[in-house]
């Protein structure tokens, strides 16, 4: 074996070590780069020329348009996360569905996915449904076990129903390495993979699972009808009439079928569509946030004017909750409507009337935006909600860094040949080099992070497998699924500790650990459906983009 060949296998262990060790990640990543790109060099087989396109690396980067969808839709969860959509929600699903046996576990896995569909962070919407739920489950006589597993599992949706920021960062991976495979042999006008494409390939696989988590929970129902007991209402408790139900569902509906269906009919690219959901969600944060206290003086001098500035709007009567709902429907009818890509000075002439009606709403939804970023900034929501989303980016993207950084130097060293000779020499041609990285990743997910195994793991083998003829939304779906179960794999998922992190002290770690395996298991008889069926994640990009 060539000294190359014995660096990169060591560059790669080190890496994974230190992640292990609890470094942090971006650190880690370059820091490893560098100590390698030194021993290579010293030893003869590195050539520190490749870092001198290290800067335009991460300025392509900065520059990356779909990487804008990073931020707003972190910003669109955050946002969503406090206007207390899954509040409405899980207590409206619960006195819907609990009267029946396995009920309050269909009512969080069906909340668990609007919530992944709306909001796409798992740790908000653990903790959120460990918080409100949990104590209901357990006061009803649900086993411990499949209460913490049903809850921490329906958290880890948003990682495979679009909008996902998974998704986000796995196909801007997986179009990179696309496009290298495509170069590679001989193609030098290559297809385009984009976000748009692994949104449309993942939803089916999602709602595949929903359908899976629901059927485990029906199941459980039957074999074992005392761990998933009927939830009988309390004294004076009705079922929510429909009125209520459609006051809590159509809302976040509305801005789902915004965001995602925006996408999936070409109206907007994905960035687009983040815009559009953070705006939605700000709209439907004002809609939901209480009234603050005007008359207060105990604030700062910028949350005192803007008070009082809320103030003046609300006594001229300008202020009722219907605004925001107004512009939020504006939001959706324009979104529906008129293609985001292009500017009204485009629209063909003899259409005034669609001139005007697209001025009027979005002069609605300006008002409307205005407005609800007061009410959220008086409240000190749009603060929180903004800080977060900065920390959250910015790990992010210093991430990014790191993860280019370590790429060049394992690409200098030669590891694309590596791993191009490995895979290749793995018996079963492509269906054994497909077991293979399945496995490396769903071991890793025991031990490390999604957003570590997307950055070290797939630029290396991602190639490889294209250039073999995998399809490449099939394979990022595959991998998107299978890097969902690093969310509920002990002992580092980090579902499980967030939901360890709010669950009462009767729950036990090995009551939450226990719950999980059912799940994981289901995660994994998704992966082999979609292996023996691709055409489940391959047929709606083709029926929608061609």
């Amino acid at each position: 074996m060539a000294i190359a060949d014995i660096l990169d296998i060591a560059m790669f262990a080190t890496a994974c070590l230190f992640l292990l060790a609890g470094f942090p990640v971006a650190f880690t990543l370059a820091g490893t780069a560098l100590i390698f790109a030194i021993l290579g060099a010293a030893l003869g087989v590195f050539d520190l020329s490749f870092l001198g396109a290290f800067p335009q690396r991460i300025f392509g980067t900065m520059t990356n348009e779909t990487l804008i969808a990073v931020p707003l839709f972190v910003f669109m969860g955050v946002m969503l996360e406090r206007s207390r959509v899954a509040e409405e929600l899980l207590e409206n699903m619960g006195r819907l569905f609990g009267t029946m046996r396995g009920g309050l576990g269909i009512s969080v896995t069906l909340v668990g996915a609007l919530l992944a569909a709306s909001t796409g962070i798992v740790g908000a919407t653990v903790v959120t449904m460990g918080l409100l739920s949990l104590p209901t489950m357990l006061k009803r006589g649900y086993d411990p076990a499949l209460a913490t597993g049903s809850i921490a599992a329906a958290g880890t949706l948003g990682q495979i129903i679009p909008p996902s920021i998974v998704l986000v960062l796995l196909g801007d991976v997986m179009s990179s390495a696309y496009q290298n495979a495509q170069l590679s042999m001989g193609n030098f006008s290559p297809d385009a993979l984009s976000v748009g494409d692994l949104f449309a390939g993942a939803l089916l696989p999602g709602l595949m699972l929903v359908g899976l988590y629901i059927a485990y929970q029906l199941v459980m129902a039957i074999v074992k009808p005392t761990s998933s007991p009927a939830m009988e209402l309390e004294p004076g408790e009705t079922r929510p009439g429909l009125g209520v139900i459609l006051q809590a569902l159509v809302p976040p509906i509305l801005l789902i079928v915004a965001v995602l269906g925006s996408i999936l009919a070409g109206i907007a690219t994905p960035t687009e569509a983040a815009a559009v959901g953070a705006v939605g969600a700000t709209l439907l944060a004002g809609y939901r946030e209480p009234q603050p206290v005007l008359a207060s003086e105990d604030h700062g001098t910028t949350r005192r004017l803007t008070l009082r500035v809320l103030g003046a709007v609300h006594m001229r009567g300008l202020l009722p909750p219907t605004l925001a709902a107004l512009a939020l429907a504006g939001l959706f009818v324009l979104t529906a409507l008129y293609d985001l890509r292009l500017g009204l000075e485009t629209v063909p002439e003899g259409t005034e009337v669609a001139r005007i009606t697209a001025f009027i709403l979005c002069t609605v939804i300006a008002w409307g935006l205005l407005v609800c970023l007061l009410r959220t900034l008086a409240n000190n929501c749009l603060t929180q909600v903004v800080r977060t989303t900065t920390e959250i980016t910015s790990m992010v993207f210093v991430i990014l860094v790191g993860a280019a950084l370590f790429s060049l130097v394992f690409r200098g060293l030669g590891g694309d040949d590596t791993v191009h000779e490995f895979l290749n020499a793995m018996p079963g041609g492509v269906v054994g080099a497909m077991i293979i990285v399945m496995a490396v990743m769903f071991f890793l997910g025991f031990f490390l992070d999604f957003i570590e195994i997307t950055f070290v793991v797939v630029p290396v083998v991602a190639p490889v497998l294209l250039m073999m003829g995998v399809d490449p939304v099939w394979l990022g779906v595959m991998m998107a699924i299978n890097l969902q179960t690093s969310f509920l794999t002990p002992p580092f998922g980090f579902a499980l500790f967030y939901l360890r992190g709010v669950a009462p002290p009767e729950v036990k770690t090995t009551h939450i650990y226990k719950g999980a395996l059912p799940f994981v298991a289901i995660q994994l008889l998704a992966l082999i459906i979609l292996s023996l069926f691709p055409e489940i994640a391959t047929w709606l990009p083709e029926t929608v983009f061609g």
